[in-house]
């Protein structure tokens, strides 16, 4: 296997670069990774469709990973419900080492590769969901074990890898390969590898929700209104909808708890 994220920086001597040069090589690199993305969009598609038909008829989405993939995951399926307006439990990220492993790294918990398993069964997941596994390096114990065991039992699997030819991607029926190519800092796969993932799971989360009909026009008509910017964001979105003034707007809002609820009480 062509283990591209653990390949030699192009860069060498880094610690004898000024702050400028480096901050420059790094942007410089950052750029590449849209691109590689855009190649991704087929991958992308075919994954997204198969997990709006799974929702659409109750299911739900599930992402596990180790380290930086699993924090990302775990921020991904966070930032769902407040701003689509769905139940906590219809995405799911799951980290290897528990949630302690948010913060500080557990040791050897991603070499284990039959706690994804456990972890995904405590939510009792079925036929209905879909499982997608993050792992830049594509060789993840953790992952690779909660995909072969999700596949074994019939739930559609998906993967978001950076290496090609990884082991992941022989256990996802969706696999999304992004080749960022070598980090600035050899292996630090937080950086363009990071990128790419935390750009790929915007995409599917995002495009998801909106299939599913949680956004109207370009807004986010069933956010949770749970601090004053997003009551401010509601309120203004209520009077573009209706013209009513801001004292207007903000009681209905405060009476119905979000856009779509307050938009549909008076029409």
């Amino acid at each position: 296997m062509d283990r591209i994220t653990e390949k030699d920086s192009p860069y060498r001597h880094l610690e004898k670069m000024s702050t400028s040069e480096l901050l420059l090589l790094i942007n410089l690199e950052d750029q590449t990774v849209a691109l590689k993305v855009a190649e991704c969009i087929p991958s992308i598609e075919r994954l997204v469709e198969d997990i709006v038909v799974r929702m659409r008829d109750g299911g739900r989405l599930f992402y596990i990973g180790a380290g930086t993939s699993g924090r990302l995951g775990i921020l991904d399926a966070s930032e769902c419900p407040p701003t689509f307006g769905v139940d906590h439990e219809d995405v799911i990220g799951l980290i290897a080492g528990g949630d302690a492993a948010i913060r500080k790294a557990q040791e050897f918990a991603e070499d284990d590769t039959d706690q994804a398993w456990k972890d995904v069964m405590e939510y009792q997941i079925n036929e209905m969901d879909t499982l997608i596994g993050i792992a830049a390096s594509g060789t993840t114990p953790y992952v690779i074990g909660g995909l072969k065991s999700a596949r074994e039992n019939k739930i559609l699997t998906g993967c978001i890898t950076c290496n090609p030819n990884a082991p992941l991607i022989g256990h996802a029926d969706h696999p999304i390969v992004c080749v960022v190519g070598p980090e600035v800092v050899t292996g630090s796969t937080r950086m363009k590898a990071g990128t790419a993932q935390k750009m790929i799971l915007n995409m599917i989360s995002t495009t998801t929700m909106i299939r599913l009909g949680k956004i109207e026009d370009n807004k986010m008509v069933d956010m949770q209104p749970s601090n004053n910017k997003l009551i401010d964001r509601g309120v203004r979105m209520i009077m573009e909808a209706t013209s009513l003034p801001y004292e207007e707007a903000s009681a209905l809002l405060s009476v119905h708890g979000s856009v779509r609820r307050a938009l549909k009480a008076i029409t």
